[in-house]
């Protein structure tokens, strides 16, 4: 098997991120690997911006028409020519150690298909906000995924290419499609669900914060609920191919779900629509407060504060309360990262 990495990043509306997204990935300490764009029609000019990239590894994919963010990924692995596929939204970008360190990590343990890695949250500027996402590295299981999706995101994942040929499916187009093009949120968890309940491939994580994630603060509530309507198709769709799972798991994972709606929720300061998924979520499923005391009790008293405390007075909370995860996620990060560089 050969070492090249292709990384697939598909470009829509992102002129204000594009050229630090393909900067992040050139600059990896790992270079053998190659860049697929794929254009996926946005209206801006962020395929000019890519243009502007003089460097042989690159290709530039465009699309006739936009086709969203699973066709455009689909596209990438298609035209792919490494044996590992990493993907990274364009207004994420990566630790130069990334591709390196993950590449080690498939290599490593052969009966991993997904590796993936913390991410570290920014903001709209660039900026570290010092929080990090903070999933279950190992011993992830089909129920563990369905519930809290431990990669968290787009940029964090590189599969090997067997893995990715082992979850192929044709589409209602009859095409061959890896993410299922039919969803434009909630893709990422359908296909890493698919891969854990259709086939022998496991997946696994490293604790080093390699991927830096960016929180959009101009998202919309109604998002919200558009995210929570593409899950319950997510799960409608496994259902055909995972039913005894399904079955035995749906009630805790919609619960979880709408947990996680209600953090958005606070993060977005809608105090309103937290309170509902939060009250939602514990209606479904009460034993969350037993399985994750402290995320699920927390969440519960944001949403209530949000709407009881002067904006002004919230917001200091906010801060010193982001200050205490963030000191705590640090020191868990440097110990799990001490132990694996001691192996």
């Amino acid at each position: 098997m050969t070492n090249l990495i292709s990384v697939i990043m598909p470009v829509y509306n992102v002129e204000d991120y594009i050229t630090e997204a393909i900067e992040s990935v050139l600059n990896q300490h790992y270079q053998q690997f190659e860049l697929l764009i794929i254009d996926d029609c946005g209206q801006d000019n962020s395929i000019n911006l890519c243009h502007n990239f003089n460097d042989s590894r690159i290709s530039i994919i465009h699309h006739s028409k936009n086709l969203g963010l699973s066709a455009a990924r689909n596209t990438g692995i298609k035209h792919a020519k490494g044996n590992y596929l990493a993907f990274i939204d364009s207004d994420d970008c990566w630790h130069p150690d990334k591709l390196s360190k993950q590449l080690k990590h498939l290599q490593q343990n052969p009966h991993l298909g997904l590796s993936f890695c913390r991410s570290a949250f920014i903001d709209e500027h660039s900026q570290s906000i010092n929080l990090f996402q903070m999933p279950q590295l190992d011993n992830i299981s089909v129920e563990h995924l369905l519930c809290r999706n431990p990669v968290g995101n787009g940029s964090a994942a590189m599969l090997t290419k067997a893995a990715l040929i082992d979850i192929a499916f044709a589409g209602d187009n009859g095409k061959r499609q890896y993410f299922d093009e039919s969803f434009r949120q909630s893709e990422d968890i359908e296909c890493w669900l698919r891969l854990l309940a259709t086939t022998r491939w496991q997946m696994a994580g490293i604790p080093e914060p390699l991927t830096y994630y960016r929180l959009n603060g101009q998202g919309l509530s109604s998002q919200l609920i558009a995210q929570f309507n593409a899950w319950e198709a997510m799960i409608y769709k496994a259902k055909i191919y995972a039913p005894d799972v399904i079955n035995t798991y749906e009630s805790h994972a919609r619960a979880f779900q709408l947990r996680y709606l209600a953090r958005q929720a606070v993060r977005l300061h809608d105090g309103a629509n937290a309170i509902k998924f939060i009250h939602q979520a514990l209606r479904e499923q009460p034993l969350i407060i037993s399985k994750e005391p402290a995320r699920s009790i927390m969440t519960f008293c944001a949403a209530h504060l949000l709407n009881l405390l002067p904006n002004s007075f919230y917001r200091q909370l906010e801060y010193h309360g982001s200050q205490l995860i963030s000191h705590y996620q640090k020191l868990k990060i440097y110990y799990q990262c001490q132990v694996v560089n001691q192996k």
